[in-house]
């Protein structure tokens, strides 16, 4: 059976970054952390675990540490692609359940969804009306519109893997993955995830003003692509 890579992007998260890591080794994952220039010693943490360490000098963003992933998973020869927020919001065993859907839908890319979930997902009033500005904002530039524009949690494929080229280093990295999607033709599905709101995930989410920077980013990716 081929590893499946788990790319971990990591700014500062050494209050979960142990139990995240814990939950994924269980699963017998493949990880490859990067550590997105963190202040906190993050190499000490994982001192002694099976996972691989990258290391930005500069803190670039999520979508550079996702890239970064990426291109090292791709030259290791990986064939199944995961990436998984180290906030501890998401849960391990749903990878295993992404993964059967993208093998029996032949899909490039399945897309975590915390709104299909059987379920409750306990979200904030604000933060709803953020994540459908969000969606609404990923369906207007890339044509595609999910019911979770936001979610961390992608189990793709080495076809979709090698279609990636992240030029957005923050947080509009998540549209501009539906516009390369998009434009490379690729299959995507969605698939209901769960989603733990602890007071860490939650003081770390993303704000309204955010939302704006995203917006301004992706006008701008648009404009000079």
């Amino acid at each position: 059976m081929q590893p499946v890579y788990v790319i971990l992007p990591v700014f500062n998260e050494g209050a979960v970054l142990g139990a995240t890591i814990e939950q994924l080794l269980i699963c017998q994952y493949t990880i490859v952390l990067v550590d997105d220039g963190s202040t906190e010693d993050i190499l000490s943490l994982i001192k002694g675990l099976p996972v691989y360490y990258l290391r930005h000098r500069f803190n670039m963003g999520q979508g550079a540490a996702i890239q970064t992933g990426i291109s090292f998973a791709l030259r290791n020869g990986a064939e199944t692609f995961v990436t998984f927020d180290a906030d501890g919001q998401h849960d391990a065993t749903d990878i295993g359940k992404m993964i059967k859907h993208l093998d029996q839908t032949k899909a490039d890319i399945v897309f975590g969804s915390r709104f299909m979930s059987v379920t409750p997902s306990h979200i904030s009033f604000l933060r709803k009306f953020v994540l459908q500005f969000a969606r609404l904002l990923n369906y207007f530039f890339s044509g595609i519109l999910l019911s979770d524009a936001h979610n961390g949690l992608r189990v793709f494929n080495r076809r979709a893997a090698s279609s990636f080229n992240i030029l957005e280093n923050r947080m509009a990295h998540a549209t501009e993955m539906l516009i390369l999607v998009k434009k490379n033709k690729l299959r995507y599905e969605e698939f209901p995830v769960h989603i733990s709101y602890t007071r860490y995930s939650k003081k770390k989410g993303q704000k309204l003003a955010q939302g704006f920077k995203v917006l301004q980013d992706i006008i701008l990716y648009k404009l000079f692509k």
